[in-house]
């Protein structure tokens, strides 16, 4: 296995861990989890405190999620649409959350700047999933994703949610169709 394979395992088998014992977890448990001898941590990382950084970041990666987001069928309905990004969105941002709670943190790490190069790629991305409906909509398409993120990231957040976790379908619904019943 070359060092950078080994490097990959380790920081593969560490998130897992870092979400169960945060920061925590021990070497004994990385090289276990990894199917590797504890030394071969030393041999690849620096120090504990290096591979952690590594599988934050890897963990954070934003590149998984803007593939997801482009694999959304621009064919479906936008009602469909929105619901498919809602539901990318809720896994990254469950996922970001999980992470922060067993990491104790409470923002994304300073050598995370590549995010907001991310962020605005994902942007583009969710408006141009919704811009061919433009001519439907109340609002632009990028107000539009402005507020499925917002309602997205608060109504999936265990504390701003008071632990009742709206749905796809709830957010969506609350968009597009607002909460007055239709003989109101």
């Amino acid at each position: 296995m070359t060092p950078e394979d080994r490097r990959e395992t380790l920081v593969e088998a560490t998130i897992p861990l870092l979400l169960e014992h945060g920061r925590s977890v021990t070497t004994k448990q990385i090289a276990d989890a990894a199917g590797v001898a504890e030394g071969t941590i030393f041999r690849v990382f620096d120090s504990k405190d290096d591979l952690v950084t590594a599988a934050v970041e890897k963990a954070l990666d934003m590149e998984p999620f803007l593939a997801d987001l482009q694999s959304i069928d621009l064919d479906q309905d936008l009602r469909t649409r929105l619901t498919d990004l809602c539901r990318h969105l809720q896994e990254r941002f469950r996922g970001i959350f999980l992470l922060m709670t067993a990491m104790g943190m409470v923002g994304p790490p300073k050598s995370h700047q590549q995010m907001e190069a991310g962020r605005r790629r994902a942007e583009k991305i969710m408006v141009a999933v919704v811009e061919g409906d433009a001519d439907q909509l109340t609002c632009t398409p990028v107000q539009l994703v402005h507020m499925l993120r917002m309602l997205t990231f608060s109504g999936t957040h265990p504390h701003i949610s008071d632990g009742h976790i709206l749905t796809p379908e709830q957010i969506v619904g609350t968009l597009l169709d607002g909460v007055l019943r239709k003989d109101s």
